[in-house]
């Protein structure tokens, strides 16, 4: 689809960060396990956030969380979460890093 022609939501043309993923993702339907885990993943660490926030922090969650793989995360041990609490590439916020798990 032609980007030109694509209408998006308000909230999407608040930044130009938002377009890819109003165009591409938002809306979209998921029945892959991995990218559903990513979604609850980032919709619990934008709380309180802007979205634009936490799109700008996405490739850091994804590095910082192995890629969103729940196997690997649900093994994350207490020191692993200490460790991810002083990475400056996510939102560090105990109860969130700690739910990510915990979801896992």
């Amino acid at each position: 689809m032609n980007p030109a022609k694509i209408k998006r939501c308000e909230w999407a043309m608040s930044h130009e960060d938002h377009y890819a993923y109003h165009d591409a993702e938002w809306g979209v339907p998921v029945h892959d396990d991995r990218l559903h885990f990513e979604f609850i993943t980032l919709e619990g660490a934008q709380a309180g956030l802007s979205w634009l926030t936490i799109l700008r922090k996405r490739d850091g969650y994804r590095k910082v969380f192995k890629n969103f793989d729940p196997k690997k995360v649900a093994r994350f041990t207490e020191a692993d979460i200490e460790r991810i609490l002083t990475d400056e590439r996510i939102v560090r916020n105990r109860l969130k890093v700690r739910s990510t798990v915990t979801n896992a």
